[in-house]
């Protein structure tokens, strides 16, 4: 059953309604993968398998009498450790969380899955409270790239887009906060949404605020686009959820790029040192956008670097997060975690509103640019991946995560959707991503954007064979 890991939601969707195959042999093939993978990239922090195949065999008989639950009844999902699962601890990557609970609630884009008939194979790793671009932590360890074991799978939704990368399910729910699905699915191969703030609700509120997202994980954006249709709904457990979207996503993927506005931004106005593959792949794929009657120009939006500004808002989120712990819990979180709270603790409510007055003013500015332009297309990031269990590359000079992630974390301060595609490798074999960046509710544009790309061969589904077979 190994090549139903291959497939992706909307075949296997196919094949249930054909009764090609059936939601228990994709379960079993998903789950079988899934232990496969573990021990060299460490993708989960648990599975639940039993679970899974008692969703799954619900799921058959309901298939055998034709009266499928929803939109994903059968298909194997998973959910990064951050996101609550009824019946399973999330631990959010920490030994200071007590496993020990009621774990009775599902987070609204978990509970519309369960609605809709999916079955959950586990909890995917990630970073501590999901803190940083790489995906390790003293609870779970280093999740490791499905291209090459010693590079970073990034973060950090890391263990999600490793998961997907597989075949341990095709579809998987992870957060971004500054680039953290769209960081992983650049450095793993596979397609990340980012949506528009509110778009997917987010239940318990992050404390990294407004810029936290949830966002499908998947390998390519006909997928994230059935999963949006699915997860992209308000749930009252939520005040600042957006209203139902006009239409289903799925249904508006084909309409291609053919005269829409493009800006290429190869560099951000040469503010990026990027790689000359990353480049190279990214002119490639933008070229083929022009290809396909997409009227493409090369400038760059008003991005002054808003680093600081989002340190403050980050650091001081992860201030509040800790801000219940004792000492001795303190001792056990990561260190790079317990510095960047002592940093955001310092922080004044003037340092605080200041930053914000960035973001707004960097919004603003990001809203004129789009009057112009549909879409921005940028490298997802500069580089490809490096050494595993490291925040930052070895010999760059950065001291955070954010040095490396220029091109993700300004547009979880304005709030825009964005995607990661994949449009080819590097000399190493390791993939490359391409950013689609477009307004404030224009999610249906990045997806259609990305569609195009995977229709026209530029885009591909990535790796499912194990790393190292």
């Amino acid at each position: 059953m190994t090549e139903l890991t291959e497939l992706t939601a909307v075949r296997l969707l196919d094949g249930y309604r054909k009764g090609e195959w059936s939601p228990v042999e994709a379960t079993r093939a998903a789950l079988e993968r899934a232990e496969a993978i573990q021990p060299e990239v460490n993708a989960f922090v648990r599975l639940t398998a039993e679970d899974a195949l008692a969703r799954a065999r619900e799921s058959e008989e309901r298939w055998r009498r034709g009266e499928p639950q929803g939109l994903l009844d059968g298909v194997p999902v998973t959910v990064k450790d951050i996101l609550l699962l009824r019946g399973a601890p999330t631990l959010r990557g920490s030994k200071a969380v007590d496993p020990a609970g009621r774990w009775d609630e599902d987070a609204p884009s978990v509970a519309r899955l369960r609605e809709h008939g999916a079955v959950f194979l586990g909890k995917t790793t990630t970073p501590e409270y999901g803190w940083k671009g790489v995906t390790d932590s003293p609870l779970s360890g280093v999740t490791r790239n499905p291209y090459d074991p010693s590079r970073t799978a990034g973060g950090s939704s890391g263990g999600s887009a490793a998961a997907v990368a597989l075949g341990a399910g095709p579809l998987s729910l992870g957060t971004d906060g500054g680039g953290s699905v769209r960081i992983p699915a650049s450095f793993c191969g596979i397609f990340a949404l980012k949506p528009t703030y509110g778009r997917v609700p987010l239940y318990p509120a992050s404390a990294f605020g407004t810029l936290a997202h949830v966002g499908p994980m998947t390998r390519d954006a006909a997928d994230a686009a059935l999963l949006m249709d699915v997860i992209g709904h308000p749930d009252s457990r939520d005040w600042s959820a957006l209203a139902p979207p006009p239409g289903a996503y799925a249904d508006g993927l084909t309409g291609g790029v053919r005269g829409l506005r493009v800006a290429y931004s190869p560099s951000l106005g040469g503010q990026v040192a990027v790689r000359p593959e990353v480049a190279r792949a990214v002119r490639h794929a933008v070229e083929r956008l022009a290809e396909l009657g997409a009227y493409v120009t090369e400038t760059d939006p008003d991005l002054t670097e808003p680093v600081e500004a989002f340190h403050t808002l980050w650091f001081s989120g992860a201030a509040r997060v800790t801000q219940h712990l004792g000492p001795k819990q303190r001792e056990l979180l990561d260190p790079g975690l317990r510095e960047i709270c002592t940093q955001g603790a310092r922080y004044s409510a003037l340092d605080y509103l200041a930053a914000v007055d960035v973001r707004m003013d960097l919004g603003r500015r990001m809203g004129r640019f789009h009057d112009t332009y549909d879409l921005l297309v940028t490298p997802t990031l500069p580089i490809t991946a490096f050494e595993a269990g490291v925040e930052v590359p070895k010999g760059s000079g950065h001291r955070r995560w954010t040095g490396w992630t220029p091109f993700t974390y300004p547009f979880n301060m304005t709030q825009q959707p964005a995607a990661s595609v994949p449009v080819g490798a590097d000399g190493d074999g390791l993939p490359i991503g391409l950013q689609l960046v477009a307004a404030r509710h224009r999610d249906d544009l990045v997806l259609r954007a990305a569609h195009a790309l995977y229709e026209a061969g530029v885009a591909s589904a990535g790796r499912i064979r194990p790393a190292g077979s």
